[in-house]
């Protein structure tokens, strides 16, 4: 079961709560970055965290609104 079989409703809410959740692991990202010593692998595993939500994001965009052209 993909998520293609849930409403529109509950793919808005998932949507909703990853760009929450993006914006929150940029602000920590940031965060550490400021740091006086930031933990540079920290960083990193949150920049891939961040990409990968990013990805799931563009992906329900992408079922949210399909191509009309296509």
């Amino acid at each position: 079961m993909d998520d293609s079989d849930f409403s529109e409703e509950a793919l808005r809410a998932r949507l909703a709560e990853l760009r929450q959740e993006h914006a929150d692991v940029d602000a920590s990202i940031q965060a550490v970055a400021v740091s006086p010593l930031p933990d540079m692998m920290l960083i990193g595993r949150l920049k891939r965290k961040k990409l990968a939500l990013k990805d799931e994001i563009v992906r329900l965009e992408d079922i949210l609104t399909p191509d009309i052209l296509a």
